[in-house]
């Protein structure tokens, strides 16, 4: 379809949609990749304004980020994208680490810093990503959450053109984007290292889409690896007989490579990312994969931190297959058996005899797998509860790990990441320390003799430790989500999602049901009543009365295909979303909680 109706031809009429003045976008930190200049939506007028509400900790959010480039660049004359970046962690509200987020991620337009949440709380956002489509006259007109909308705002924003060319309300030409000046360094957001025979490092430099090959000292750069082979690299781990295997992340592959030699082999992944209805097992090759992060060789195999999917997934080289080892693609935490374990983005893996212990950042908990299958918590509650305290495990505190290390006395190393610090469990005692702080956005960590060299990810270099024996005494914080809980009234809540198929698509039901529901909440005693799985996007829930607050963990799928008859195979598309609502049981709250898909709630 052209941008906009060719100059021969009436316009066609628009399609009648909801319309509401957009709010303004506002936020305490400021904006960021508009050379200084403060931006209002009066200076966008005449654009079609796709505001993206993100926090850099979200990998659904980097999903989103990715989907948007094409139709980012294809009407760069019209469209303008504004993330807003709207923090989960306490770290995120940090100035600095919004820029850096800006940068490592390749983020090609401007962005409000919005610390406080301002703008999220004006747009009445619920869930991280949430994508809003502002017309060129300032109004809203379309508002999706989760992944999987490109295509459907790709042909709104075809529809804007041409409505808002004909009335003369269209402003083409450069949007408000000024790109940041370059800098110079050896590494730039590093993600992972690992020590290779030689007794060199090999780090996955993240940001530049390379290996980067360091002498031991950590700082000499031997060689550059990958021209192209990779899209934003993360894990690396030692393979038996010498070649690493690569978590290329935002290709969604694991490649081998070769320090002998210097070749790069994809071995896993099509470069598709994984959706719900995928095979979850097969050849390697011939199976997609989603962000995958971090990978350990332990048991045999390659296990994989699949964080695009909150699962564990495994690679056999020998016989050239994936599979899912754990977690339901629920996002969680939820211990026991493997196929009934809930994980939140594990990223980062540590094999460590008869335990794999696993990084699991957005429940910042330091977890274990073991061989039996069975999961279990050494650190962490849930989504929503951080902070930096030592102590106790079982009231210990992190804040978005990233790494872990399994160390020599059977204790291991975290990288807390968003609390720049090292810190380290003993299964021992149970007790959990802080091994040192002052480490920007530490991401990995590798031992090499008696020190510990730790990926600086935010300042861009390995800092090499020697293990202290006592540990460094921290001032205890403990955080929650700032996300204002929603009240809800005692009894039966209605909850809605609203979901509306794109222009000239439908719901695809020639296989069965379109759409997919499945409800659960914490503590799963606030559930009386409408908890598990169905095929409507509604459903009556009954609260427990004598159960005050908790969340409500609801996902969402539903597959449309376009609604054509005269083609046999039609393209379809998958909608998902993951939300989790705080809520607080009160007499005045709402009966009814709706949380929009794709649409607009004609009701809210």
């Amino acid at each position: 379809m052209n941008d906009s109706a060719p100059a021969h031809t009436p316009a066609p009429a628009p399609r009648r949609r909801a319309r509401v003045r957009a709010p303004e976008l506002i936020g305490k930190g400021g904006w960021l990749n508009t050379g200084g200049k403060d931006l209002s939506l009066a200076d966008l007028r005449g654009k079609i304004v796709i505001a993206d509400f993100w926090t850099f900790c979200c990998i659904n959010c980097l999903h989103v980020l990715d989907e948007l480039r094409e139709l980012e660049e294809k009407h760069r004359d019209t469209v303008v994208i504004v993330g807003v970046h709207s923090p989960k962690f306490v770290h995120e509200a940090d100035h600095q680490a919004v820029l850096d987020a800006v940068e490592r991620y390749e983020v090609h337009h401007p962005v409000l810093d919005d610390p406080e949440l301002a703008t999220w709380k004006q747009y009445a956002v619920r869930a991280w990503p949430t994508l809003v489509v502002i017309d060129p006259e300032g109004y809203v007109v379309a508002q999706h959450a989760g992944e999987g909308h490109a295509h459907a705002i790709a042909r709104l924003v075809e529809e804007l053109e041409a409505e808002h060319e004909a009335k003369g309300t269209l402003r083409r030409g450069d949007g408000p984007y000024v790109a940041p000046e370059p800098v110079a360094t050896h590494l730039r957001f590093p993600g992972k290292a690992v020590r290779l025979p030689s007794g060199n490092l090999l780090v996955s430099d993240s940001t530049r889409h390379q290996l980067v090959e360091l002498e031991a000292d950590g700082e000499t750069v031997v060689r550059r690896i990958g021209d192209g082979e990779f899209r934003e690299p993360q894990g690396l781990a030692l393979l038996p007989g010498g070649k690493v295997v690569v978590a290329d992340t935002v290709h969604h592959a694991l490649c081998v490579f070769d320090p002998e030699t210097g070749a790069v082999e994809r071995v896993a992944g099509t470069g598709r990312q994984w959706w719900q209805g995928s095979p979850t097992a097969g050849p390697a090759l011939e199976v997609d994969l989603s962000s995958p992060w971090d990978v350990a060789w332990w048991q045999g195999k390659v296990w994989i931190a699949m964080a695009g999917v909150h699962q564990l997934w495994t690679y056999d080289p020998e016989a050239g297959t994936v599979q899912v080892a754990a977690g339901t693609t629920n996002e969680g935490l939820v211990d026991g058996p493997a196929a009934e374990s809930w994980f939140a983005q594990p990223s980062g893996l540590a094999a460590a005899g008869d335990r794999l212990w696993i990084a699991d950042s957005e429940t910042s908990a330091l977890r274990w797998i073991d061989t039996d299958g069975v999961v279990h918590t050494a650190v962490g509650t849930g989504l929503f509860d951080f902070g930096h305290r030592d102590g106790d495990a079982a009231q210990a505190l992190l804040q978005h790990p990233l790494g872990v290390t399994a160390l020599p006395d059977g204790s291991v190393a975290v990288c807390d990441t968003y609390n720049h610090a090292l810190r380290r469990f003993d299964p021992a005692t149970g007790q959990v320390s802080t091994l040192a702080t002052d480490l920007r956005e530490p991401s990995d960590a590798v031992l090499d003799g008696e020190d510990i060299v730790v990926v600086e990810s935010a300042r861009h270099r390995l800092t090499r430790l020697r293990l202290p024996e006592e540990a460094v005494r921290v001032d205890a914080v403990a955080h929650r989500t700032q996300r204002a809980a929603t009240e809800v009234a005692v009894g039966t809540l209605r909850l809605d999602v609203v979901f509306s198929a794109p222009a000239g698509q439908k719901l695809d039901n020639r296989y069965g049901p379109s759409t997919r529901l499945l409800v659960s909440s914490t503590p799963a005693e606030l559930l009386a009543g409408g908890a598990g799985a169905g095929t409507d996007l509604f459903r009556e829930l009954v609260l427990d009365p004598d159960v005050t607050e908790g969340v409500l963990h609801v996902s969402a799928m539903a597959a449309s295909c376009d609604d054509d008859p005269e083609n046999e195979y039609p393209a379809c598309h998958v909608h998902q979303q993951d939300w989790g609502v705080p809520v607080t049981v009160t007499p005045d709250g709402t009966a009814r909680l709706a949380l929009v898909l794709a649409g607009m709630d004609d009701e809210g």
